[in-house]
This record gives C-alpha cells, structure tokens and sequence, in this order.
C-alpha cells in the first residue's frame, strides 16, 4: 500500500492549520475603548438586548480592571442579568460586587438592586393570571429581599433608596405575616387542627401590629373549638374581641379567596 511523503503530510498538516485559523471568529469589539464599550452596552441594554448587553459589560470588566467603570459595568451588568431572567446570576454579580468593592459608593445601591430582583421574583408564565399575592409564593425570596433592604436602611439611612426600602419592608412583612396565616386557615380547612394552631401561633408570636393576625387569632379559636378546649377557645375568643372589636370574623366566619388561575377555565 502506497504511503504519502512527509512532506505531503506537512502540507496537509499547514492547509488545515491555515483553514481553521480563517475559521476562526474574531471579536468585533477588540479595538474599542473602554468607554465605547459602556456607550454599545447601555445601548443594547436601552434596546431590550440584555444578553448581548451582558456580554458586553464582561468584555468591560476585564479591559477597565480597577476603574469605576469597571464598577459600574458589573452593577449594570447585574441589572441586565436580571431583566433577562437570569435572576441567580444576577444575585451572584451583585454578591460579588459587594464582596469586592464594599466601601463604593454604590453599595447601598447594589442592596437596593438585590432586593429588588428577589421582590419581584415571580410565579412563571401565568403569574399575571393568578392574581396570588407575595402572602401566597414561596417565602425564601421574600426574606432575601427583606435582608437585603434591613442592610440598606441600617447602614445607608439617608440613601435616596432608603425610603422606598423602608415601604417595601413594610410590605413583606404584612405579606409574611399573611403566609403563616394562609398557611394556618390551609390545615384548619382540612381538619390539621394542632397544625392550624401551631402556624396561628407562630404568626401571633413572631409579628406585630399587621392586618393577618386577626384572622390568626380566629383560626386559633376555631381551632381550639374543634379540639373541645373551650378554656382556650374562650380565653383567645376575648384576646380577639378586645383586639379587634369591629372583627367580621366573629359575625361572618372566613372571608372568600378568590379562586386560583386554574379555576378559572
């Protein structure tokens, strides 16, 4: 059997080498500046393409190395990551940041920013059909959020996002308070009534002044009614109307939920 020269094979071996070299692609913004860059990025990002304004922003970080426009890219970055749904990346590079820069001057924003995306983690596809509230969702997200804006309003009180924190805080913890409540009417629905008092009790005893804990204290009357402790039922029957002496629970029982998005097709 005939066998090619050497020197066949290292001319072979050269027009591959040169054909994958022309294969190759070449990165269109090698010779922008650092500031082009910022400017392409924020562009793309203006224009709802969040993931080429995302490759871009890295492409930054790297070239502008130690200069606050390498701050602010990774910032940007972050709130790109999240507006294209890519919530964990986001948390990371805000993580990051933080971790890295934690005397920038956009520190309490990057707080702000995190507990934005948590705030507004939503329920998928058919959150706007729900109509379900953060009371209903998963709490991880929720207490994230919580953290994140407590850290903000502790060290930065007098941020311009301070006070928008401080209402959002406000919210989540009516909202959490109104989970265990949710939570509790759930097991007292279906007859868990030691379960339906232990969450009426844990939102009586870990929240304060908030909307839910009139229905708490009603679920854990009918729940100690249906157990046969009158004693406990009587005593948290007058601990509700002292409480709440125009309470509608007491004449009217539960109020309606409106039904879930899958009940109504």
């Amino acid at each position: 059997m005939l066998r090619p020269s050497s020197s066949l094979v290292s001319v072979l071996l050269a027009a591959g080498i040169l054909a994958a070299c022309s294969s190759a692609p070449t990165d269109p913004t090698a010779g922008w500046s650092p500031n082009r860059l910022y400017s392409e990025a924020k562009d793309e990002m203006n224009g709802g393409a969040f993931d080429k304004a995302i490759d871009l922003y890295e492409k930054l970080e790297g070239r502008a190395a130690g200069t606050p426009l390498a701050q602010q890219a990774q910032l940007e970055k972050a709130y790109a990551q999240y507006k294209n749904g890519e919530k964990a990346q986001a948390i990371a590079t805000l993580d990051r940041f933080m971790k890295l820069h934690p005397a920038s001057p956009a520190f309490d924003y990057a707080l702000y920013l995190k507990g934005i995306i948590n705030f507004n983690d939503d329920l998928g596809l058919f959150s706007w059909i729900s109509r379900q509230d953060l009371s209903e969702r998963d709490q991880k997200a929720a207490k994230d959020s919580f953290e994140a804006y407590r850290e903000l309003v502790t060290r930065f009180p007098d941020s311009k996002y301070a006070p928008d924190a401080r209402q959002r805080m406000i919210y989540i913890v009516n909202a959490l308070a109104r989970y265990e409540v949710h939570v509790a009417r759930y097991y007292y629905q279906r007859g868990a009534y030691v379960a339906a008092i232990n969450r009426a009790q844990a939102a009586l005893a870990e929240y304060k002044d908030v909307p839910a804990l009139e229905e708490a204290l009603y679920i854990l009357m009918q729940s100690y009614d249906a157990l046969g402790m009158t004693q406990l039922r009587d005593d948290t029957r007058r601990v509700l109307e002292a409480s709440y002496p125009q309470s509608t629970y007491l004449t009217q029982g539960f109020k309606p939920r409106s039904n879930p998005w899958w009940k109504l097709w």
